[in-house]
């Protein structure tokens, strides 16, 4: 929906623009950084408001611009630093800006696109994520007022497009709330739903949860496979060890894509770049699992994980397909899920896809948004409107398909 339309009954936009309540505190400042020499020395700082999340993470973004941002052209840096009276950094918008230059200058978030990155937002002090909200739209909001149309302010801006958002998210929303206010367009829609199983403290509590049908799975597969000694599990415990689980992770996962027909995620060689780096950096850091599990010596599946803030994030897996008859995905997954209560993790989501896999595991849907806000100036909402018109009309071509018959039926 266009929640614009619910302030059309307001006066213009530059009579009501001083009636937003910013919720900015004293003394405090925005700053804009265009490059990353200029971010380093704050990447502890950026890594304690992230909280912990890998795809809201420092290393994530860094590296995901090393591949996906310098070397894209017409890319820059957007990233808005707030700063308080004492100059200690207490909230980020992690963004870049795409463009001509000279028109449809778009925001997004660090990790969009192929990466799939979920969980992205906005980071702030726990306490101040009211004024860290307030203070970044109140910038935003300075470059659409009227007359400001130079194409060489750096901070111009003609809409943000940020996807991978949790729906539960509320500093996201907050923003949009302020930016609707201040006379631009918001458009909110669905996307793709993650799914989270909350952790208990032991493996039998966890499978008393499960449907008889899959509990009855997973107490076979325990049995037959991970107690008989058959499966063994074995993790990176080093970047020596790294590279060949990588090799070894993507060449399973790209053999069972291509039985299923499809190119897979690490056909991309961009893809793959950033994989093989992000993960050695992970590594380090202490927020990679890269698990193997092999059956009779020999590897069956493998998974990718991420993690943080007592959460794992399955990220990716990969299986043999000339093995499912052992069920290895399935057993994987509940060695995955073994591993995890094990250590302590108070939740396993498998991230963005509702495949019905997902539920035998008892994982609950969550959803994600994206959101498009679309600055108070004529060419911009003029793109927007013929976006709008395109989308709709080709929701309108597809619920005509669906409802037409063949004259063989």
């Amino acid at each position: 929906m266009d929640r614009g339309a619910l302030f059309s009954g307001l006066p213009s936009p530059c009579a009501r623009r001083p009636a937003v309540q910013y919720w900015i505190l004293s003394g405090m400042r925005v700053h804009l950084f265009d490059n990353f020499d200029d971010l380093a020395p704050w990447a502890d700082h950026w890594d304690r408001l992230a909280a912990g999340v890998p795809f809201r993470s420092w290393t994530w973004a860094t590296t995901w611009w090393r591949h996906y941002g310098e070397q894209v052209a017409g890319r820059r840096l957007f990233v808005l630093g707030v700063f308080d009276h004492r100059n200690i950094l207490i909230g980020l918008a992690p963004w870049y800006l795409e463009g001509d230059g000279r028109r449809n200058r778009v925001i997004r978030f660090f990790g969009s696109g192929e990466v799939c990155s979920d969980y992205l937002s906005l980071l702030a002090e726990p306490g101040l994520k009211k004024a860290v909200v307030g203070a970044l739209a109140h910038r935003l909001l300075r470059s659409t007022n009227p007359g400001n149309e130079n194409n060489d302010n750096p901070a111009r801006w003609d809409m943000l497009e940020l996807t991978g958002i949790d729906s539960r998210d509320v500093l996201v929303d907050w923003l949009a709330g302020h930016l609707a206010l201040g006379g631009c367009t918001v458009h909110h829609q669905m996307g793709p739903p993650c799914r989270r199983t909350e952790l208990p403290r032991t493996l039998e509590t966890y499978l008393r949860s499960l449907s008889k049908n899959s509990r009855r799975r997973a107490h076979r597969l325990k049995r037959d496979l991970l107690d008989s000694g058959r499966a063994e599990l074995s993790t990176v415990a080093n970047l020596g060890e790294l590279d060949l689980a990588m090799d070894r992770f993507i060449e399973l996962h790209q053999r069972r894509q291509r039985m299923l027909n499809r190119s897979g995620c690490f056909a991309s060689p961009r893809f793959t770049a950033f994989h093989r780096d992000v993960a050695a950096r992970m590594l380090v850091a202490g927020q990679l699992r890269l698990h193997t599990l092999w059956i009779d010596r020999r590897p069956a599946a493998t998974e990718y994980q991420f993690l943080g803030n007592g959460v794992v994030y399955a990220y990716q897996s990969g299986v043999d397909p000339m093995r499912l008859d052992l069920q290895p995905g399935h057993a994987m997954q509940l060695a995955m899920l073994t591993w995890a209560i094990n250590n302590g993790y108070r939740a396993y989501d498998f991230l963005r896809g509702d495949e019905s896999y997902k539920s035998h595991w008892n994982a609950e849907r969550r959803d994600s948004m994206e959101i498009r806000v679309i600055a108070n100036r004529p060419a911009a909402q003029l793109r927007h409107a013929v976006w709008v018109a395109g989308t709709e009309a080709k929701r309108w071509i597809r619920r005509g398909l669906h409802h037409i018959r063949s004259p063989w039926e």
